[in-house]
């Protein structure tokens, strides 16, 4: 019970199956509950390659730590004698649905840490009815990623190609594949200056990890002049030539409204002023992010970032975070600072590097009971009652 079932009732009542199977039958969780422990596990667990892709950051680390100092910064205020016996955590998030709102953060070359990747996270989100948001960069292609995940909410991030029939093509696929809103990543052009991986010139790309949305697709295949088994370096190749495209400017975005039916939402704003301009240009959301640190080494961090940007735009978007989310606690922060819903990134790999769906469930489970424990434990009983007077910060 401590690792398979799904959740039932609330989501603290995860902690009580945990102490009463330690009670009836000696059995303890199969993975770490703290999120340092997590960590430190699939650390251990994963080759150099992938433990500093995935662990890694941008430059020395210090956007990573600034993240981390955000949320440590910030302290939850409890207020007591209210109601909490009940708590109801659901959210509607730009149409979706979610029994609460947390969503899986778009992470690329799942396979890496575990051989079914995207597929095992895609039933584990499934299974407990939350979001996935599908990467560009995933190891599957986006179809079998959709099977995996039945009738699961589901959300396509899309790395913007410089080639706009693959553009287009990518867009249609995903539309037929039941993906519901687009999530267009702005802070990856270029990839940032990445130490552990360039100490091993590790990159999975050019290993044909990771790309399997473009080796599946018409658009890309047409571009080729030979099948890609006769020449795979030449495949690489053209995908390297249209993975991105850094002129792209904010009239570009046009396009994309032409070509997909549905919300869109912008990944990597940080300044009031590109939300503004996201409002203007007629988005319907944003997500607060500096990739998890993985991009510009010493930029702000994202949780600083937020509560101007919510400021800026609160009333007329819709404000999504992500970058440093650990525990449960840090999405009880970025919620209380104007957030709408957050992405968790690193945590779900990790579980999967341990343990493949079994060990993202256990991670989800983790989170959410420890949120849902958070809210009670500080007088909240709905993700609509926190506001920034919910915390102090040092």
């Amino acid at each position: 019970m401590v690792d398979g079932a799904d959740v039932a009732g609330p989501y603290s009542a995860f902690q009580d199956s945990i102490y009463l199977d330690g009670l009836l039958t000696g059995e303890t969780p199969a993975y770490p509950t703290d999120a340092t422990a997590l960590e430190a596990a699939a650390g251990e667990r994963l080759d150099p390659g992938p433990r500093g892709y995935v662990l890694g950051g941008a430059g020395g680390g210090a956007t990573m730590r600034a993240n981390r100092a955000a949320f440590e910064r910030r302290r939850i205020v409890p207020r007591m004698l209210r109601d909490v016996g009940t708590r109801d955590l659901s959210c509607s998030v730009l149409g979706t649905e979610s029994p609460a709102p947390v969503l899986l953060g778009p992470v690329g070359v799942q396979s890496i840490v575990h051989p079914e990747g995207e597929l095992a996270t895609a039933r584990a989100a499934s299974a407990l009815g939350l979001p996935m948001v599908s990467s560009t960069a995933s190891s599957h292609s986006l179809e079998e990623i959709a099977a995996a995940s039945g009738s699961g909410p589901r959300w396509f991030q899309l790395y913007w190609p410089r080639d706009d029939d693959v553009t287009i093509s990518l867009l249609a696929r995903a539309r037929a594949s039941g993906y519901t809103v687009l999530v267009v990543t702005l802070d990856t052009w270029f990839l940032g200056w990445r130490p552990n991986d360039l100490d091993r010139a590790y990159l999975p790309f050019l290993r044909q990890v990771g790309i399997a949305n473009y080796l599946s697709d018409p658009a890309f295949l047409a571009g080729l002049s030979k099948p890609i088994a006769e020449d795979p370096t030449a495949a690489i190749a053209h995908w390297a030539g249209m993975f991105s495209d850094p002129t792209k400017t904010w009239g570009d975005l046009a396009f994309l409204r032409e070509n997909w039916v549905g919300p869109i939402v912008l990944k990597g704003i940080l300044h009031p002023d590109d939300a503004r301009r996201a409002r203007d240009a007629g988005l319907d959301g944003i997500v607060v992010s500096n990739h998890g640190g993985r991009q510009l080494d010493g930029a702000v961090a994202a949780l600083d970032a937020l509560p101007a940007v919510v400021e800026a735009v609160g009333e007329n978007l819709t404000v999504l975070f992500d970058s440093g989310v650990r525990t449960g606690t840090d999405v009880l922060k970025a919620l209380a600072l104007g957030a709408r819903a957050v992405l968790l990134g690193r945590p779900y790999v990790y579980g999967l590097a341990l343990g493949g769906e079994a060990g993202v469930r256990h991670v989800l489970r983790c989170l959410l009971a420890e949120f849902d424990l958070s809210m009670a434990l500080s007088g909240h009983a709905r993700p609509d009652e926190l506001h920034p007077s919910v915390l102090t910060s040092d």
